[in-house]
Parts: structure tokens; C-alpha cells; sequence
């Protein structure tokens, strides 16, 4: 019996004789149900997955952008032109997307991830090494191959125009690469591991990490103290729990302790840098999926953030709790709604899924299964990173 199925094996073993000690105990029940859920779907991704071919950022150009092929470049979502200075500096509406914004490698990026994610997944359910064969056919591409491969920085990403060649906001864009590095991750225990390309991947995603930590741009993202802080810990913890960087994880863990969760989470579990916005439901949703998903990561035996409290009796708890009743019924939600995309949301969010196993309530996993697992608007899409929780719920990878 290989690693996959002794993994699926245990869980279900553990569940039936009572074996889940850990605090996270319920995790096993959650990852049992979280795949009976999902198989049909995750194997009919993977059938879709396993008929494509490497897109990378290579395969396409703006004439806007300020890099180099292999460069990363996206422009700032809520910037337009000035009708009252047409090709002057644009002009920012915060909350309205520019449907005219270079978005192909972001599309590019999402579409990898999706791949990644899904032939990882039916891997997890199946043990076919063919798609791990495959994956690593599209990870070559993108971290190895020197004709097609990204450069581990952003220095264009989130550009404006008539203003700046890119952004440290820009950083948000590369968090569609951590169902990659989390697939990758599960997968390395195969056959099939190619050791050498893995290597040469974790080489990308190392020197990603220290571009990420040192460039100012990677300083002040760490320093924002909205989601942005938020989802720089979120990828900068899953980066390092994929190349072993453990001061990186320890300092992840620190730092959702003694900034995250005390600077942006008040009293009552709301966020309220969020609620300021003109989206504020989907902002405290994608806050609360990057929080949450922060715990996933870097919680395990001997540092459990799911219970972790602040001296002001702050904890991710009160935050899933303050948000649930919205997403079970939107129409209680008490503050405008959004501009744009209000009737999206919510969709099977990972805070359900990874809170249910956490916090053993039930609810939270029965409004998960209902909800859309598979949303195909483009700005959803771009807000939810993770799309497959069976991944990160899987218990024999707890590597950090």
C-alpha cells in the first residue's frame, strides 16, 4: 500500500475507533467527508487538466510593461483612465474593476493553478502517478524551462498608468501559486518524483522567498495592514512549509499572533480595514479565507493557531463566527452591499471547510457542500485561492 491510500486509510481507521487525539481531532472526519464531496468533481477536473498543455507568462506581452518576457506583469484593478486628461495618469475608482487591464498572465497563472490543484487532488484519490507525470510537465515549465519560466520577483505586477511601473501591492497577485507549491508538496511523495526538477522547483520558490522578504516591495506588503499583510504571511508560510525554510515558518507564525490577528481583527470578529471598503462583504471573506488558511498552514501538534487567543480574547473563532451568519443568509448582512460582484458571493469558502474541522461544527460544513465549488466569474475566481481543500486537509502532510 503506497503513502496516498496508508494516509486515507488511517483517517478513516482513526475515525472509526476514536484514535484523533490531537486538538484538531475532527480534521479526520472533515477530510473523509471534504472527499466525498469533491471526487467527481476533482477527477473531472483532472480529466480536463490532464489535456492541457504549459501556459506561462511567455506566451504573452503588454506593450504597457515595463519587464521583460519573463517577467510578471499585471496593471491596478480599480485605476482608469481620466476622461478629463486622456493619456494623462489614470485615476483611481476604488472597488471598480478596469475591464481593460492586462490581465494574461494572471489568467495564465489562475489556469496553472487550477491544473496543479486538481491533478494533485485526484493523485490524493487515486494514487495514479499519471498525474503526477503530468504536473510536473507544467511546473517545468513554469520554474525551470529557461525559454518559458517566470523570474522569481514582481517588480511589474499592479502597474498604473502615467504613475508607476509596478507596486508592492503587486505581490497579492502570486497567491494562485500556492496550490502549486502545496500540490507539488503532496506529490513528492510518489513514485514518480521527479528529484531533480523538484529540486530545481524548490530552488525557484527559495529564491522567490527571499525576494519576497528583502525587496521593498516584499517589506512594505508584509507591512500593510489590511489583507494585504494578511495574504503576504499566507503565501510567504505556504512557500516555506514547501522548500523546509523553518525561521520563515516560525516567523509567520509570530506574526499572525502579534500583528495579524490583533491589529486587524476587532473585538466582535469583524475586520474592520475591510468593512471601510467599498466591497466590504467580499473583502471579510477573502480576509477571513487568508486568515484561516494562515492556520491551516502552520498550525500542527506543538502550535495550534486555530485556538490561539490574544491577551484581549481575540481568535479566529469570533471571526468565522461573526462572518457565518451572512454567508448562510447574505440578505442579514448589514452594511451596503457591494459595488461590484455582490451577487457572486459568498462560494464554498476554505474558512467553512478548514473552520468545520477545527472547531467541530457541523454547520459550517453542511453551508461548504452547499454552496459553489466551482465559481467561473473571473474576479471570484481571482479572490479565492484555495479551490482545493482537500489538499491542505490531508493529514499525513504536516512536513512543517
Amino acid at each position: 500500500m503506497n503513502a496516498p491510500v496508508r494516509s486515507l486509510a488511517f483517517l478513516l481507521l482513526s475515525v472509526v475507533c476514536g484514535l484523533w487525539t490531537h486538538p484538531m481531532h475532527a480534521q479526520g472526519d472533515v477530510t473523509k467527508e471534504c472527499a466525498a464531496v469533491l471526487k467527481e468533481q476533482i477527477l473531472a477536473q483532472a480529466a480536463w487538466a490532464l489535456a492541457q498543455e504549459p501556459v506561462t507568462i511567455t506566451a504573452s506581452a503588454s506593450p504597457r510593461s515595463a519587464g521583460g518576457k519573463h517577467d510578471f506583469y499585471s496593471e491596478g484593478d480599480y485605476w482608469w483612465p481620466d476622461p478629463n486628461n486622456p493619456g494623462g495618469p489614470y485615476i483611481q475608482r476604488d472597488g471598480q474593476s478596469n475591464p481593460d487591464n492586462f490581465v494574461a498572465h494572471r489568467q495564465a497563472m489562475i489556469r496553472f493553478s487550477k491544473i496543479v490543484g486538481a491533478l494533485a487532488s485526484a493523485y490524493l484519490l487515486t494514487s495514479n502517478e499519471k498525474y503526477v507525470m503530468h504536473a510536473w510537465k507544467h511546473a517545468r515549465a513554469w520554474f525551470v524551462d529557461t525559454t518559458t519560466r517566470m523570474n522569481p520577483s514582481l517588480l511589474y505586477a499592479q502597474a498604473i498608468g502615467g504613475k508607476v511601473t509596478g507596486r508592492s501591492i503587486g505581490v497579492i497577485d502570486t497567491i494562485h501559486l500556492m496550490e502549486v507549491a502545496q500540490g507539488l508538496l503532496v506529490m513528492e511523495r510518489s513514485p514518480a518524483n521527479n528529484k531533480a526538477l523538484y529540486a530545481a522547483i524548490r530552488n525557484w520558490f527559495s529564491e522567490y522567498l527571499v525576494w519576497l522578504t528583502t525587496h521593498p516591495y516584499g517589506k512594505e506588503e508584509m507591512a500593510a495592514e489590511n489583507n494585504h499583510g494578511t495574504c503576504w504571511v499566507m503565501q510567504v508560510a505556504s512557500f516555506a512549509k514547501f522548500t523546509g525554510n523553518q525561521e520563515l515558518i516560525g516567523f509567520c507564525r509570530e506574526r499572525y499572533k502579534t500583528v495579524l490577528l490583533p491589529g486587524q481583527l476587532a473585538a466582535d470578529g469583524s475586520f474592520p480595514r475591510e468593512l471601510k471598503r467599498t466591497k466590504p462583504y467580499g473583502y471579510s471573506l477573502f480576509n477571513l479565507d487568508a486568515m484561516t488558511t494562515i492556520c491551516q498552514i502552520l498550525s500542527d501538534e506543538k502550535e495550534n493557531l486555530w485556538t490561539y487567543t490574544t491577551p484581549e480574547g481575540r481568535n479566529i473563532e469570533k471571526g468565522i463566527r461573526y462572518m457565518f451568519p451572512y454567508v448562510q443568509d447574505k440578505d442579514k448582512w448589514p452594511l451596503p452591499k457591494d459595488v461590484m460582484y455582490w451577487e457572486q458571493w459568498p462560494v464554498a469558502h476554505p474558512f467553512l471547510v478548514f473552520g468545520a474541522g477545527a472547531f467541530h461544527t457541523k454547520a459550517w460544513f453542511e453551508t461548504w457542500k452547499r454552496l459553489d465549488h466551482l465559481p467561473a466569474v473571473e474576479e471570484v475566481v481571482r479572490n479565492l485561492p484555495i479551490r482545493n481543500p482537500l489538499l491542505w486537509l490531508d493529514a499525513s502532510n504536516k512536513r512543517n
